[in-house]
């Protein structure tokens, strides 16, 4: 059996590090805790845990996830920032990987679920290198939105570590990080100017990430980069009122690999948005036959390849006064999530509509 150090990197998180830490602990053979300048219960609840180390913050995630690997002694390093929670099902699928794990493998892929449904499925995620192997040499790049370059011998699992924070962090901090960096005169490519301009997009800078997205996509990145590019190119256009760009964006990702069910779906959107209800539903029926390439490393949004079509192509054939078609689309998204208030409303209104004139109106969105 493999044995595993929890390296973790923290500043003021007692409101979820308990939490984390309750769910891991049968999973680490040591927990490892590098604290970056605390000034709540962080330090107190850690050390309940395994063992706190300082480390002075320098605007560099990647150098203190680094301290953390150093202070490691067990077979690999895994990683999980404090307000992650591994639940029940997964702390029982990681033992069993401890078990099972061939010794010779470099890096252990799991899934990140950034965000999830009711039921704890998730609905945004992607495949992070969550577990390297000790002492071969692997290491943090990048100052903010770090990560690590897997190589050798490469296992993806079915682990889910789920990210579900509980109160805002600093919001300013990454784009600081990044203007700072332009500053002091470093130039920003590849993966660096990819998440600057998802920073500028987030603090509502559409114009300024449009600019960076640009550049990016005219420079060398990585494919699923490029396509998320092209999907946060689309966002930002359409928040500047620019929908013909929005749509050139939209299709300009399928320049980088077979089309994503993301893309297809806001294309949809696009001629809804219009009333071009055939189109609309020929992208919707398109996202529909999409596979997430979930072990590609990209961002999943798996609602974009069931539900939000579904949901979307019942409106639309009942616009088109395709009532049947629109009815199996009801069922279809019923099927997914019944509880649903959009689900609800329609429930409701394919019970009543031989009342209502014409049907006018169908369906909520």
């Amino acid at each position: 059996m493999v044995t595993i150090s929890l390296c973790m990197i923290v500043k003021n998180e007692e409101l979820v590090l308990e939490r984390c830490l309750a769910s891991a602990k049968n999973i680490a053979d040591e927990i490892i805790i590098v604290d970056t300048g605390s000034t709540d219960r962080t330090r107190e609840i850690g050390k309940r845990y395994g063992k706190v180390y300082d480390f002075t913050w320098i605007d560099d995630f990647s150098a203190a996830r680094n301290e953390s690997f150093f202070r490691a002694n067990m077979d690999y390093c895994m990683w999980l920032d404090a307000d992650d929670v591994v639940t029940e099902e997964n702390q029982k699928k990681l033992l069993e990987l401890k078990m099972s794990l061939n010794p010779d493998t470099d890096v252990v892929m799991m899934k990140y679920a950034i965000s999830e449904d009711e039921e704890g499925k998730p609905l945004f995620s992607y495949y992070r290198e969550r577990m390297v192997k000790n002492g071969k040499g692997f290491l943090w790049e990048g100052r903010v939105h770090e990560a690590i370059v897997p190589r050798g011998k490469v296992v993806y699992s079915d682990i889910v570590i789920a990210h579900r924070k509980m109160a805002a962090g600093d919001k300013e901090r990454n784009l600081r990080i990044y203007e700072t960096m332009l500053q002091e005169g470093e130039v920003l490519k590849g993966r660096n100017l990819f998440y600057y301009g998802r920073e500028l997009m987030a603090h509502g800078r559409y114009q300024d990430a449009v600019c960076v997205m640009e550049e990016f996509l005219d420079g060398e990145g990585w494919v699923e980069n490029q396509i998320e590019a092209c999907l946060n190119l689309a966002f930002c256009f359409g928040a500047l009122g620019q929908e013909t760009e929005r749509a050139k964006a939209l299709l300009r990702s399928f320049l980088y690999d077979s089309p994503r069910g993301e893309a297809c779906f806001e294309i949809g959107q696009y001629f809804q948005r219009q009333k071009k209800w055939q189109q609309a539903v020929f992208w919707y029926e398109t996202a529909l036959k999409g596979n997430p390439r979930t072990e590609s490393g990209g961002f999943v949004r798996s609602d974009y390849y069931g539900y939000l079509p579904e949901i979307n192509l019942c409106v639309c054939y009942d616009q088109m006064g395709e009532r049947e078609k629109a009815y199996e689309y009801h069922l279809r998204a019923k099927k997914r999530k019944p509880e649903s208030k959009e689900v609800k409303w329609n429930e409701e209104y394919f019970r009543n509509f031989r009342d209502e004139p014409n049907g006018q109106e169908g369906h909520r969105i």
